[in-house]
């Protein structure tokens, strides 16, 4: 990390690391930098979205069992509230989960069910809700349906609200607030007519802004195709600022607030979002939830009815089940090409990075790491001792699946 912020100063700029089973390694180095650097945590700000249930049960990108895993994400918000006080911990993340299929009621419901979970660890680890709920973050998609995307972003504001207050015993109005990031849905890109994505980004990074989100990213136009090119991310970056400083829609809260179609949408959202949340809470909660494969389930059965909107012609898609081209597109636009030698350069820096390290002080930081796992101590403070004798994130990821294990997903729907 130290080549990765060369020349930047990590005390004045903010980091968000979309990462989340290994999140609390990636955190740990960020705050070795920082003090090699002689920059006091308190100074750094930024995000990890560390958000593991999400993970199990629509990424699916995890490498320890459920419990372990929800310890950790305890520990990195006990951490953070102790000792990073501008940083957010987690960043609990609905957009993954409309990303694999579910309803806009459904991302809303789960979003909040696994801020929930993470909330009853850490006061059950002895924080008060109020020390640490200020700095959740949370992280939602804008999808197409322009006047639902609004009134499900109003829905979440309104139900975590609720949840804090009446749940948790919330006294503070930032502990029920709900700050959240949003991005334009990149599984509704079309790699047909991809100039067309220009439109639907467009679309729905104004959903986002009527919606009230904090902060905001736009897909790139290219990303049907590949890793987006800086072509694409410049109109992305466009799309954003013309909205801003030309619309003249940002200057206003709840803009389309007070309009009938909206507020029904809105109520009939959240009466289905907390039928949601009440199903969770009478199958045992969260957990209960991740292993039974309820939540895996109302996703993919969502997912297979939208696809068969599609295939029916019930939901149209322009430029795929709509208003084709006979002839294939000619790309305006060059794609983004990995350079083939990226790998070979990384292992090639790898094995010096080993080479120079003291190898007896990572073997004996990695075995405290694993007793460490092993108890109910803080596993922070630790990890942060690994890295600081340079053990590698696969490193210390090995280390402590040697006490968890690994997590295998049961086809249990």
């Amino acid at each position: 990390l130290h080549r990765l912020f060369e020349g930047i100063d990590i005390g004045d700029i903010s980091v968000s690391m979309t990462i989340n089973p290994s999140a609390w390694i990636l955190l740990s180095m960020i705050l070795v930098v920082a003090e090699e650097r002689g920059i006091s945590w308190e100074r750094l700000s930024g995000t990890t979205q560390a958000d593991i249930v999400k993970e199990f049960i629509a990424q699916k990108e995890w490498i320890y069992p459920v419990e372990p895993s929800l310890r950790i994400v305890r520990d990195m918000i006990v951490f953070g509230t102790e000792h990073l006080p501008r940083w957010n911990p987690v960043n609990i993340s609905g957009y993954h989960i409309r990303e694999a299929g579910s309803t806009a009621a459904q991302e809303v419901a789960f979003t909040l069910a696994a801020a929930i979970a993470y909330a009853e660890r850490v006061t059950a680890a002895g924080l008060s809700f109020d020390a640490f709920a200020p700095r959740f973050s949370f992280y939602f998609i804008a999808h197409n349906d322009f006047l639902e995307e609004v009134a499900k972003f109003r829905v979440a504001r309104r139900l975590w609200a609720r949840t804090a207050g009446d749940r948790f015993g919330a006294r503070k109005p930032e502990s029920m607030r709900l700050r959240f990031h949003c991005q334009t849905a990149g599984s509704s890109l079309t790699a047909p007519q991809p100039l067309n994505n220009v439109v639907r980004g467009s679309i729905q990074a104004l959903a986002a802004i009527c919606g009230g989100a904090q902060s905001l990213h736009v897909s790139g136009m290219d990303e049907a195709l590949a890793i987006p090119s800086e072509t694409a991310m410049k109109v992305a970056l466009r799309t954003q600022q013309i909205i801003l400083e030309e619309s003249g829609i940002a200057s206003t809260i709840d803009p389309l607030g007070g309009s009938y179609a909206l507020e029904a949408l809105t109520e009939g959202i959240e009466r289905d979002a907390q039928t949601y949340l009440d199903e969770v809470d009478a199958r045992g909660g969260t957990v209960a939830c991740i292993e039974s494969g309820y939540f895996q389930s109302e996703i993919a059965n969502a997912a297979y009815e939208f696809q068969l909107a599609k295939e029916r012609g019930d939901r149209l898609v322009v430029g795929v089940n709509a208003y084709r081209d006979d002839k294939p597109d000619e790309l305006p636009f060059e794609i983004h090409r990995v350079d083939a030698e990226m790998e070979s350069r990384k292992v090639t820096a790898l094995r010096a990075f080993r080479r120079a390290r003291e190898g007896r002080l990572v073997e004996e930081r990695l075995a405290e790491l694993a007793r460490v796992a092993a108890s109910d101590e803080n596993v922070m403070p630790a990890t942060i001792d690994a890295v600081r004798a340079r053990a590698t994130g696969g490193e210390i990821v090995e280390a402590v699946r040697d006490i968890y294990g690994s997590y295998v997903e049961l086809a249990v729907f």
